[in-house]
């Protein structure tokens, strides 16, 4: 039977040899997934052999990665602000890019100790929202979403991270059945228009939920539907802060006019690509 050593290099081996970019990482995190043991563990007794049913859930692990399935779903776990989140089919996989939308909703708050009410659309694993209810330590939060699943994961999260006492879920179509007044909207919408979607990367097409990437014929629907409900949703002063796609600022800011709202700021993403607008009511 392979040490951990050994099995280690030959699936480094072969998803490089396979082309993926980041075969070190990705055989490594699949490796103490699949074993059940933290990268201290690894490095304190590389000798050690493997199990029979350890190698057996590696070669599983490896096959799943070689059909370009993203290793975050293979090992069901993602990091996001530093926190982890687990995932589930309804999710997407947290990227680093929408911590732009956390860095840029708490860089408009004047004051991170009051009691802010935040509402979340299309929650997902619901990283947005803990992010926010991590850094906020008086806020209260609500996540919104239309998977059952996703909200099943996303109040596991919650509670992972320990703000699941000072927030809810609720199964809606967007604001449907959402009432109130909420002092930050926030919101990782659907924004890839539907034509898009079969030309994207297939680790993205073939995995990601299809109710999380669609965002209609021409990736503003989800936009359309929250400036229109902002009006009877924001407490006075409150802000609206979405991520978009690379190339939607210019018609967020139309849009924006279009439903009284004012732009604050536009924010750029690790790439310099355009990635959350925040608004607020004029």
């Amino acid at each position: 039977m392979k040490t951990r050593t050994e099995a280690l290099r030959e699936l480094r081996r072969t998803l490089s040899e396979a082309g993926f970019d980041t075969a070190a990482l990705d055989a490594r995190l699949l490796l103490l997934t699949a074993i059940g043991i933290s990268a201290t563990d690894l490095i304190t007794w590389p000798d050690t052999p493997l199990t029979p049913e350890q190698a057996t859930t590696l070669a599983a692990f490896a096959e799943r990665r070689l059909n370009h399935e993203p290793v975050a779903r293979i090992v069901g776990e993602r990091e996001f602000w530093g926190l982890p989140f687990r995932l589930s089919p309804e999710t997407l996989v947290p990227r680093p890019d929408t911590e732009t939308l956390v860095e840029t909703a708490l860089a408009l708050l004047p004051d991170r100790q009051a009691p802010l009410r935040i509402v979340d659309f299309g929650t997902g694993s619901g990283c947005i929202l803990v992010a926010l209810l991590h850094e906020l330590p008086q806020a209260t939060g609500l996540g919104v979403d239309l998977s059952f699943g996703a909200l099943v994961t996303a109040r596991a999260n919650a509670a992972g991270n320990r703000v699941g006492n000072r927030c809810h879920f609720a199964l809606s179509r967007w604001a449907d059945a959402i009432a109130g007044r909420f002092d930050l909207i926030v919101s990782n919408p659907p924004y890839i228009a539907s034509g898009v979607i079969p030309t994207l990367d297939e680790e993205v097409r073939d995995h990601d939920p299809r109710l999380a990437l669609d965002g209609g014929p021409d990736g503003l629907e989800p936009y359309r539907i929250l400036l229109t409900e902002a009006e009877r949703l924001l407490a006075p002063g409150g802000l609206v802060v979405v991520e978009i796609g690379y190339d939607q600022a210019e018609a967020l800011s139309r849009l924006a006019g279009l439903h009284g709202l004012e732009i604050l700021r536009i924010a750029h993403d690790l790439s310099n690509n355009p990635r959350c607008v925040a608004m607020k009511r004029l």
